[in-house]
């Protein structure tokens, strides 16, 4: 496995946790991206299950007790289309045969509720390097133009474009989705975790300054709107 290492020693992952409970998973996936990790999100087992089979990530936290397709059947399911991807199981039933259970459904650890944060997040890494699976990429590229998470820059042509932090989230979920459709409720809830429309134009005025920064003075636009669907990062189109 090759681990993308940090300045503090760790290493960058993308995760996918499938939690229903709002506040528990707002903590958590603002720690875990805090910890310079990357999250994805569901909210229930149904949508989990679909994300973790078309998604690629390095570990799965998953909640035991979920509407629609509990945790155990998620990760049984999972298993039995071959999906390797570790999975550490969350659940506020903690005796020895609840712990047995999830084991047993395929899960690789399985932590009782309430937790501490550290311990999760020791967890997850030490599920990453043995899982034999890489960490997620660090450095994005479409066409000239380049995002480093870990250095926080970003350049186009070789020349460095200083970014606001919420620019430069904005535009590290567009390029890790290149030549993909990112819709408005993705970026709500992935860039500015509101789980509601605001209705305000704040995303529209966050991508045309971004455009501002990123495209002029450039032949190849590189950002593109998709009418009545969202916006784009792709090389090549007018």
């Amino acid at each position: 496995m090759t681990l993308i290492q940090t300045s503090d020693d760790s290493f960058a992952m993308r995760l996918l946790l499938i939690e229903d409970d709002r506040d528990a998973a707002d903590y958590l996936r603002k720690a875990f991206r805090e910890a310079g990790h990357v999250v994805d999100h569901a909210a229930d087992g149904e949508e989990g299950l679909a994300l973790a089979l078309d998604g690629h990530y390095d570990v799965l936290v998953v909640d035991r007790m979920l509407p629609r397709r509990d945790g155990l059947s998620v990760v049984s399911e999972l298993r039995q289309r071959g999906e390797a991807t570790p999975v550490l199981i969350l659940s506020a039933l903690g005796q020895v045969d609840d712990r047995v259970m999830g084991l047993r459904a395929g899960g690789d650890d399985y932590l009782p509720k309430p937790y501490a944060f550290t311990e999760l997040l020791a967890r997850v890494e030490a599920l990453s390097r043995r899982s034999g699976i890489p960490a997620t990429e660090t450095l994005y590229k479409v066409g000239d133009l380049e995002l480093d998470r870990l250095a926080h820059r970003v350049s186009r042509a070789g020349k460095d474009v200083p970014l606001q932090p919420r620019e430069f989230r904005l535009l590290e979920y567009l390029m890790r989705h290149a030549g993909q459709v990112v819709t408005r409720t993705m970026l709500l809830e992935n860039v500015w975790d509101y789980h509601f429309d605001p209705q305000t134009n704040v995303i529209d005025v966050h991508v045309s300054r971004l455009r501002s920064k990123i495209d002029k003075g450039f032949d190849v636009p590189l950002i593109h709107t998709v009418r009545g669907a969202g916006y784009m990062v792709r090389e090549g189109l007018k």
